[in-house]
């Protein structure tokens, strides 16, 4: 595929722009034409080791849709988790999980992210983890240990990602039973509730939380409370 020299330092170029449509555009074009170019993919490369650029993400999100992206690539799509701007980290959080799934190293990082990265790279490492769809211990107790994270907002990511997962026993219900029980947030009560009547096969303790909740809780938890008695009525 032929490009005008030009045209590749303008797209680069872009990817330091303050508008996100202008980068969206430069990325998609990017992305097809380094597909076809060694000597493009060597650039960005480069590009994203340069100092004093206003943005990295959009070059790694590029180079990360080509293969075995190298580990500042990876690195970069981690550190964009963090990203101000919700599409964005959504937007790195879904090629990661592309890479993910053939880049098996890549798993290790989103669980050690869980537990030591910023609130907004917590929950988008378990939301990563729910979307690989995982059976194994190390990441199902990362989910487990966010349940008692300070930010209410990872607790409920956590709760919300446990609910697909498919290696649920004794202790995955016990823990999200005193997440609904103890936890000070109604939000985090809230996904607990709808969690755990989604599992089915409820204890009696749960049953009795949730019968109360619905008879003398607030608003907020009333409501969660008789939706989740109507999915165990179903």
């Amino acid at each position: 595929m032929t490009t005008n020299p030009g045209e590749i330092v303008d797209l680069i170029a872009a990817l330091d722009h303050h508008d996100k449509p202008t980068i969206r555009a430069a990325v998609d074009k990017l992305i097809i034409l380094t597909a076809h170019s060694e000597e493009l993919r060597q650039a960005l490369n480069h590009r994203l080791s340069e100092p004093d650029h206003r943005n990295y993400w959009p070059v790694a999100y590029v180079l990360g849709h080509q293969p075995q992206p190298s580990g500042a690539v990876i690195r970069t799509l981690l550190d964009a988790l963090n990203h101000r701007e919700p599409d964005i980290r959504w937007a790195n959080g879904l090629l990661l999980v592309g890479i993910a799934k053939e880049e098996s190293a890549v798993i290790p990082l989103l669980i050690e992210l869980c537990e030591a990265g910023s609130a907004n790279q917590k929950r988008m490492a378990l939301y990563c983890l729910r979307d690989l769809a995982l059976d194994d211990n190390q990441s199902r107790g990362a989910m487990l240990k966010a349940l008692d994270d300070q930010e209410p907002s990872v607790r409920v990511a956590a709760v919300t990602s446990l609910k697909v997962r498919i290696d649920v026993d004794v202790t995955v219900r016990q823990q999200l039973l005193a997440t609904y029980i103890h936890d000070f947030d109604d939000r985090v009560r809230n996904a607990a509730a709808v969690t755990l009547a989604s599992l089915g096969s409820p204890d009696e303790k749960f049953l009795r939380a949730l019968n109360d909740a619905s008879q003398n809780g607030n608003s907020q938890i009333k409501k969660s409370a008789d939706a989740a008695l109507k999915i165990l009525q179903k």
